[in-house]
């Protein structure tokens, strides 16, 4: 036996539901079921591109020094956004959401020997990959 809700959803043929019993929230937004689409699926998409491409986070991690340039790792990974930065540790669960980047660098400062930097991520200065290159 079906229940009351699966009597009212059906799948199209592209997967789509159909007929779905309203949402709660559903109230909170107003039916967009009469508007036009703005534009074409292409220019759209174009859109939606250059809106991510210019709210999209600065990337940078958090590098831990042995020393004075003796070793180092990589110890976080953080986002930086307008108003805040979140960072996440590579080696436990830790997460921090700051004001700004650099306020991570003392929670991965350990004594006096292992100091903390910040480095933006840079795609170009990537190491290249020589075993996918044709000789």
């Amino acid at each position: 036996m079906s229940t009351e809700n699966e009597q009212r959803v059906a799948r199209d043929g592209t997967g789509v539901v159909v007929g779905a019993a309203e949402s709660v929230l559903d109230r909170l937004v107003p039916d967009p079921s009469g508007m036009s689409p703005l534009c074409s699926e292409e220019l759209f998409a174009e859109v939606l591109e250059g809106m991510v491409a210019d709210a999209a986070p600065r990337v940078f991690a958090i590098v831990q020094e042995y020393g004075d340039r003796v070793d180092a790792r990589i110890a976080g990974w953080g986002m930086a956004f307008d108003d805040r930065a979140d960072v996440v540790s590579v080696d436990c669960g830790l997460r921090m959401s700051l004001s700004a980047p650099e306020q991570a660098l003392r929670g991965f400062r350990v004594g006096n020997r292992i100091g903390a930097r910040l480095v933006w991520y840079n795609p170009d200065a990537a190491t290249p990959d020589w075993e996918d290159e044709d000789d």
